[in-house]
C-alpha cells in the first residue's frame, strides 16, 4: 500500500518538501551573469510596502564599501564566473557615499551596470549628478538607470511612496532623459488594474513627459507583481515546472546572486536573491564561488515574484 505523503506543518519550512510532502522545486546555478549589490537599506523614503523595508532609519543592511565591492569583482574575474552585469539597489543607492566610486569601478572593468533609484534628491545633488554625467560620457549605454515609478498617476504613486514624492521623481526622470542616459521605468501592480491597463497608463505618462520609451516593451517598462505578504501563494513543487511550462534555468537565482553587508558584519554575505535580504536560509557564504550552489525555492517570494509572477530584476 502506498504511504501517505509526509506533512510539514506550515508552508515554506522544509527545504526539501512542501507542507503536503511533495518534492520542493529547486534551482541549480548555471552562471553568474548578474551580481546585485545592495548598497544599504537606508532610503530617503519610507514606502508603504517596500520589498525590503527600506526607510530613512533602517540600517539593518549597512553601507557596503567600494573596496568590498571591488573584492567581489576581483573574485568574479579571477574565478572566471562569467559576470556580465552588475546591478545596484538599496535602499536608495545614491545615499551611500561610496556609490559613484563602485559604479565607476564596475564600468571600468567592462561590465554592464544597472542602477535602481527613485531619482530624487540623493541622485540630483551636485556631486552624484556630476559623477553620473562623467560616467555617462565615458561609458554610454553600458550604464542604465531604472527609476521606480510605482504608478502612472501621482495619487497612487504618492499613496505608496508618501506626499511630495512625485514631482522630484519626475524632475529626476526629465534630467536623465535630457542628458541621454539609457533609461527604463519600474512600475508595480498596485491598483488592481490589468497589466494592459497599467501599460496604457504609463504610455500616456511617457507621452506627456516626451520620453523615448515604449510602454509595451518590458525592457523599457518593467511591471513587478505586488508583494502582498498577507496573500496566500502555493508552494512550488518539482512537478510545477512541467505544469507551468517553465524551466529552472529561467528563474533569477539560476544566474544571479546578491551581496549585502549586514549591520556589524566583518564582510558582505552572498544571498540567493535580491528580495530575501533578511532570511538567513538564503545566505550562501561570503564568496561568489561558494555561493554557486543549488537554491531551494523555500520562500513565498519564490512563488509570488519569480515563478508565478514571471518577474526578474535584471536588465
Amino acid at each position: 500500500m502506498n504511504e501517505m505523503p509526509r506533512t510539514i506543518e506550515g508552508k515554506f519550512q522544509d527545504p526539501r518538501l512542501t507542507a503536503t510532502g511533495e518534492s520542493r522545486a529547486w534551482v541549480a546555478p548555471r552562471a553568474l551573469e548578474t551580481l546585485w549589490v545592495n548598497t544599504g537599506t537606508l532610503c530617503n523614503l519610507a514606502c508603504a510596502n517596500c520589498y525590503i523595508e527600506s526607510t530613512p532609519t533602517n540600517d539593518a543592511l549597512e553601507y557596503i564599501s567600494a573596496a568590498e565591492v571591488a573584492t567581489l569583482l576581483d573574485e568574479a574575474e579571477r574565478e572566471e564566473l562569467g559576470l556580465r552585469e552588475v546591478g545596484f539597489t538599496g535602499g536608495e543607492p545614491f545615499m551611500n557615499p561610496d556609490f559613484t566610486a563602485m559604479l565607476g569601478d564596475a564600468l571600468k572593468r567592462g561590465h554592464e551596470v544597472l542602477v535602481l533609484t527613485n531619482a530624487m534628491r540623493p541622485m540630483q545633488r551636485p556631486g552624484p549628478s556630476q559623477a553620473l554625467l562623467a560616467l555617462q560620457t565615458l561609458f554610454g549605454n553600458r550604464l542604465s538607470i531604472r527609476v521606480s515609478v510605482d504608478h502612472y498617476s501621482k495619487a497612487v504613486h504618492e499613496a505608496e511612496r508618501g506626499p511630495n514624492s512625485w514631482d522630484p521623481m519626475i524632475d529626476g526622470i526629465r534630467w536623465l532623459a535630457r542628458n541621454g542616459f539609457t533609461l527604463s521605468i519600474a512600475g508595480r501592480m498596485l491598483s488592481g488594474e490589468t497589466e494592459a491597463d497599467e501599460r496604457a497608463g504609463y504610455a500616456r505618462l511617457f507621452n506627456d513627459l516626451d520620453l523615448d520609451l515604449d510602454a509595451s516593451d518590458p525592457a523599457d517598462l518593467v511591471i513587478f507583481p505586488e508583494m502582498d505578504e498577507a496573500a496566500d501563494v502555493p508552494e512550488i513543487t518539482t512537478q510545477c515546472w512541467g505544469l507551468l511550462g517553465k524551466s529552472p534555468a529561467d528563474i533569477m537565482c539560476s544566474n544571479a546572486r546578491m551581496a549585502v553587508k549586514r549591520k556589524g558584519a566583518e564582510a558582505p554575505a552572498i544571498l540567493a536573491c535580491t528580495l530575501i535580504a533578511y532570511d538567513t536560509r538564503f545566505e550562501l557564504g561570503t564568496t561568489l564561488k561558494e555561493s554557486m550552489q543549488p537554491v531551494s525555492l523555500n520562500h513565498a517570494h519564490c512563488a509570488r515574484f519569480c515563478v508565478l509572477g514571471g518577474a526578474s530584476c535584471s536588465g
